[in-house]
């Protein structure tokens, strides 16, 4: 589902703009960006994957079948893309080549399977199925054997995040009543709840590239605000302390500064802070909606989705903001960019 329809199930909130610049540093590596860009369009008449250089060259669509094809996920190497179909009646996970060839269903259940997270060595991915009867948490083989339900509870396991060193995956869970972040390794072991409040700690988590730390975002402070906490749960700190709503937080690859989407500015906005809560940043400043941001492989750059034009479109930006390049222009929607390694 394209984010725009997400979020206007998402409260926004008007405020002044407080203690938050218009403009700053960028990552610390700053060669140009490489590779290429995965991403879902209705552009054909159904979702579909495409991809394009990072300069919006070569949009080329990958998949071709009037079913829903979407959710791309790259394999750590860059060669094949998971993705979730529609094709055989309900949701299941599927792999391709990177350019589209040798497309193979990995699942075969009548129950729905979506959202593919590789493991950082590409020998697994990560998923959701409600074969169970509601949402868990699953791992698999790369060629689709060894499908293990990791969380095995009757509440809601979903937002799977594989840590650094492939040993844990992070997720949220509705276990305990309300939206909380817990850790398993990776073998199903060792379920440990990493929050713990009445308020709503959201995933998807993300990881700090280097294993130590994990940001979320909760409502524990009556408003959406990004925190970070080690990896076991401790020192948990709020990061952006604004009256308004932030979420999703995304590390940089050099782990130096956090992207997230914030309404402050009583719309979506891109956003960074450095990973401490210091230089809030804003990246863009346009009534329209700015989402999901994606950084580069070497955090020079920011790829993120906007209706500025009157539909989705996929944009990128240098990581301080500057030269914001439109790279789709289609009267159709296109979303959910996602860098290949």
């Amino acid at each position: 589902m394209p984010a725009r329809a997400i979020a206007t199930v998402i409260l926004l909130c008007t405020v002044a703009l407080s203690g938050f610049a218009c403009g700053g540093g960028g990552e610390e590596e700053a060669a140009p960006a490489k590779g290429e860009l995965a991403f879902v369009s209705d552009r054909d008449g159904n979702y579909d994957i495409y991809v394009m250089n990072g300069d919006g060259s070569n949009q080329t669509r990958l998949t071709n079948n009037p079913a829903w094809d979407e959710d791309p996920s790259w394999s750590p190497d860059g060669s094949k893309i998971a993705f979730t179909s529609r094709r055989d009646g309900n949701s299941e996970i599927y792999v391709m080549d990177a350019d589209g060839s040798n497309q193979t269903r990995l699942i075969n259940n009548p129950a729905p399977d979506w959202g593919p997270f590789w493991s950082p060595d590409g020998s697994r991915i990560a998923f959701i199925s409600g074969r169970d009867g509601n949402w868990e948490v699953y791992v698999m083989d790369a060629n689709g054997s060894n499908q293990t339900n990791l969380t095995n509870n009757p509440a809601r396991d979903t937002a799977p995040s594989w840590s650094p060193d492939g040993s844990r995956i992070a997720f949220q869970s509705f276990r305990d009543g309300n939206r909380e972040v817990y850790v398993v390794e990776a073998d199903g072991s060792n379920l440990t709840r990493l929050t713990n409040n009445p308020a709503c700690d959201w995933g998807p988590p993300s990881w700090s590239p280097d294993g130590s730390r994990i940001a979320f975002y909760s409502i524990r402070d009556g408003d959406k605000e990004i925190y970070v906490m080690d990896a076991d749960g401790s020192n948990q700190t709020n990061l952006t302390n604004n009256p308004t709503g932030d979420w999703l937080p995304s590390w940089s690859p050099a782990g130096s500064k956090i992207a997230f989407v914030s309404t402050r500015d009583a719309n979506f906005e891109i956003c960074v802070i450095d990973a401490d809560g210091s230089n809030q940043t804003r990246l863009t400043s346009n009534p329209a909606g700015d989402e999901e941001p994606s950084w580069s492989p070497d955090g020079s750059m920011i790829a993120f989705q906007s209706d500025r034009d009157g539909n989705l479109e996929i944009y990128v930006m240098d990581s301080d903001g500057s030269n914001l390049t439109r790279l789709t222009n289609n009267p159709a929607d296109d979303w959910d960019a996602s860098w290949s390694p």
